[in-house]
């Protein structure tokens, strides 16, 4: 059935009414994303070396895109995956060839948000996730913890299954200090798979490396 323009309007106001949406960036009303803060969420190609391991991040994770990160994982707001899956996606494809692995969700994450992070944004940017590794363990919640304490707070709470021989490539929302992709790439690496490196949507490094597109004196 095809409803005319007028009548389709009235149907998206009605839901506005029920289920009222607003910019995750900016707060303005009846959109999930303006145009204008999408527009602020370009791809950057941020880099960082974790270890021996290459880390691939779209962008810094301030302004709009942590605030559209922010109301993906903790506001339910599932339909913001659209917009950032795929910029985990480009990040992804700087890796190279290889098996997406998604950072799972620990079972307190999962009862607490009802879906996994980075497998959903993974897919929802036509990425392929395969679940090779699982939380086997019980880790705290990671926010307002130093490095130190974050690395033991994750060491030893993933195990990974079926990967020997593989080239593998970590995705995961946001990188912070690093512990939770070392942590997955040390269980995968133990599983006897080969990880080329690790994407997420962004970084909160501050010494992360931009890629400078423009040439050598741009």
């Amino acid at each position: 059935m095809v409803f005319s323009p007028r009548v389709h309007r009235a149907f998206v106001d009605a839901l506005g009414l029920v289920f009222p949406t607003w910019c995750a960036g900016c707060d303005v009303p009846d959109v999930a994303l303006c145009d204008l803060c999408r527009g602020q969420m370009t791809y950057r190609g941020l880099k960082r070396g974790l270890d021996r391991m290459p880390v691939v991040s779209a962008v810094p994770f301030d302004g709009v895109a942590a605030r559209t990160i922010r109301a993906f994982k903790e506001d339910g707001r599932t339909p913001l995956a659209g917009t950032l899956g795929p910029l985990l996606a480009t990040a992804a494809g700087e890796i190279g060839e290889a098996v997406v692995v998604p950072v799972p969700s620990s079972a307190a994450a999962m009862r607490r948000r009802g879906y996994p992070i980075a497998e959903l944004l993974a897919r929802r940017g036509g990425l392929r996730p395969v679940r090779l590794l699982s939380s086997g363990g019980t880790p705290a919640d990671q926010r307002g913890l130093g490095r130190g304490d974050r690395e033991r707070n994750v060491a030893g709470t993933m195990r990974a299954h079926a990967v020997a021989g593989l080239d593998v490539v970590i995705v995961d929302d946001v990188v912070t200090t690093g512990a939770t992709l070392r942590e997955a790439a040390r269980a995968l690496e133990r599983g006897g798979a080969r990880v080329l490196g690790a994407a997420t949507i962004a970084t909160t490094l501050r010494t992360a490396l931009v890629r400078d597109r423009s040439g050598p004196d741009g």
